[in-house]
């Protein structure tokens, strides 16, 4: 594992969520590369007492770069340190095509996301049968732009059920591009922080969310979950374990 850099998925918060995999490069890694404004700090507490550690949210790309190329010039192993999983809205495509230019060696390492921990915090399965097979993981249009094919007024027209990353700050905007096709009885359900110690759960629907969410004084580190799963209140049973029917690996009742 020397001289290269491992891009870690840390979870979403709760350090014991780390994979056995992400813990045993940060607990060997020579230099770690954290994103601080997300990362929780206790999954740093992994580390070893000699390891340099930088904070990313304080340095631009080149500068992150440049600390990577030295220390694998030297022979050491770098963890850039991801929050959820790196490879939704984790900016690791435009890192790791810069290592590519510069024959830097490197691997990813997947995490949990927040949207899974978001789910758990729910208590949610989010395909259900017979209400949604579907989910859609997006983010509302902001500094970094999207396609208009991609807007949420226009993805709500499949009415499965939605994530939204990153868009709690400007959830009246998204709760209006959600009725274009949603029903306003349809719920909604906003997590702030799934996992950490002061994790929020607001509930509600799209008619009343809007204002449970400033009362709640969210504004930023939340994700939104849309769609018919969160009220359900029968679930119909799926033919995975449906005594009457026969599969691969077991012969049903009925034959």
């Amino acid at each position: 594992m020397r001289g290269k850099v491992v891009f870690i998925g840390a979870g979403p918060g709760d350090p014991e969520l780390l994979t056995i995999k992400a813990f045993r490069v940060i607990e060997g890694a020579d230099v770690i590369i954290y994103a601080g404004s997300l990362v929780n700090p206790e999954v740093l507490g992994y580390a070893k007492s000699d390891a340099l550690i930088y904070n990313s949210a304080q340095m631009n790309l080149d500068e992150i770069l440049a600390v990577m190329e030295k220390s694998v010039q030297e022979g050491k192993l770098v963890a850039r340190v991801h929050t959820g999983d790196p490879a939704i809205y984790g900016a690791i495509a435009e890192q790791m095509q810069r290592l590519r230019e510069k024959n830097i060696p490197y691997k990813v390492i997947p995490g949990v996301s927040s949207l899974f921990a978001t789910a758990a915090a729910l208590e949610s399965e989010l395909t259900l049968p017979e209400v949604s097979q579907t989910v859609i993981i997006t983010r509302p249009s902001g500094r970094t732009p999207k396609p208009d094919r991609e807007a949420i007024y226009r993805l709500a027209e499949h009415q499965a059920t939605m994530c939204i990353f990153l868009g709690v700050h400007m959830i009246g905007k998204v709760v209006t591009e959600l009725l274009t096709f949603y029903d306003p009885d349809t719920p909604v359900a906003v997590v702030q922080k799934a996992s950490w110690a002061d994790e929020k759960i607001v509930r509600g629907t799209l008619n009343d969310i809007v204002d449970k969410v400033a009362e709640a004084g969210i504004k930023k580190t939340a994700i939104i979950v849309v769609g018919d799963v969160l009220g359900t209140s029968h679930v119909t049973p799926s033919k995975l374990y449906d005594s009457h029917f026969s599969h691969e690996y077991r012969k049903g009742d009925g034959e």
